[in-house]
């Protein structure tokens, strides 16, 4: 019988028949090894809701990131450096779709969720601030030392999307969100209450850094900031000389390295494998991220983030028409604080939207 045939009789006998979700809950069942998610034993969601016939939940939840407001924003975020005129640096989007393909990658060697670890690194980094880390560090400054980008896409998922109502995922996506950073701390967390409560989370977190050590490299060496011969031999002995062997053997050597202990799988990388890593790692902080063509720019941009701030504390009455232009006005009401809304307002907007806006509102117009 054909599969359209079969979808029809599944429509006509709805009392009987599995749906094509319970079908495919009992093949992830066959298929993911005792360490993975099933999507059947999902937490759920704050709020129920009806289960759909076609998709899994983790299914459900992906498609829910992709297609909401935050998401296309990435595309005009930075990643490292700031609203890129070439065509071939990467954005906070193409890193997440990167990410995203690291963990699918990993997790499907592994038999674990694919689709779980892929709503995870799609929705990682929803909260990001435009102009990367420095708009992340000029809002720890003058909004909370307590703010984070991790705490912030959770903010976004949760409250921010759908005029209010959030985009209600299940708990381990949501779980997996707020524990993939790390910043400069471990790869692989010691601490267990910084680790993601499934496997797919774990491997979330270690996509991140695999992706960034990679394409931050690598668009650093296309800028001109450091050139081929600079990275350190140790690095690339082990690791590489491209960015596809690096990836390769950072992603082959997590699938090897990890081990079962305890019944409970552990992510390991072997001890050559790490040091490579930490040591690029610290390379790309040296050399990159500190350098004085990045900081020099990403100094102007926390001035631009902080005079944009000041300005909105001063000007309340300017910023409904600003939150309606980003399909965030409907959510607030006189009881949030001012601050928390204008740093909303801030982490939610793009790189080129916040250079038009400092131009408007600080730039002198000339007369016509």
């Amino acid at each position: 019988m054909h599969p359209i045939e079969n979808i029809e009789k599944d429509k006509q006998d709805t009392e009987t028949a599995m749906s094509i979700r319970e079908e495919f809950e009992e093949r992830e069942a066959s298929f993911i090894s005792p360490f993975g998610m099933l999507s059947c034993n999902s937490r759920g969601r704050a709020r129920p809701e009806a289960p759909c016939p076609v998709r899994t939940v983790y299914q459900q939840d992906r498609d829910r990131i992709v297609f909401c407001n935050s998401f296309r924003r990435l595309k005009h975020k930075t990643q490292v450096f700031l609203s890129p005129l070439g065509d071939h640096y990467r954005t906070r989007l193409t890193h997440t779709l990167e990410v995203a393909e690291v963990a699918r990658t990993i997790s499907r060697a592994m038999r674990l969720n694919e689709d779980l670890a892929e709503a995870i690194a799609l929705a990682h980094d929803l909260g990001h601030t435009p102009f990367g880390h420095s708009g992340e560090t000029a809002l720890k400054e003058i909004f909370s030392p307590d703010f984070s980008h991790n705490i912030q896409s959770l903010r976004v998922v949760d409250v921010l999307e759908r005029n209010g109502e959030g985009l209600n995922l299940t708990y381990e996506v949501r779980d997996g969100i707020i524990k993939h950073s790390k910043g400069f701390g471990n790869i692989l967390p010691l601490d267990p209450s910084e680790k993601a409560c499934t496997v797919e989370g774990q491997i979330v977190r270690v996509a991140d850094i695999i992706a960034y050590l990679n394409h931050d490299l690598d668009d650093a060496i296309r800028s001109g900031v450091i050139t081929r011969d600079q990275v350190p031999k140790s690095c690339s002995e082990v690791l590489g000389n491209s960015h596809s062997q690096r990836a390769t053997t950072m992603i082959r050597d997590l699938i090897y390295s990890s081990r079962v202990c305890n019944d409970t799988m552990e992510l390991k990388l072997s001890q050559p494998v790490f040091s490579a890593m930490m040591n690029l790692r610290k390379f790309l902080y040296d050399n990159v991220y500190r350098s004085e063509k990045v900081h020099a720019e990403f100094v102007k941009a926390k001035k631009m983030i902080s005079e944009i701030y000041t300005y909105f504390i001063n000007n309340p009455d300017d910023l409904p028409s600003r939150l309606k232009s980003i399909e965030i006005d409907v959510i607030y009401s006189h009881k949030v604080p001012r601050e928390r809304v204008i740093c909303d307002f801030i982490a939610s907007i793009t790189d080129r939207y916040i250079l038009n806006l400092y131009n408007e509102i600080f730039v002198p117009a000339p007369l016509v």
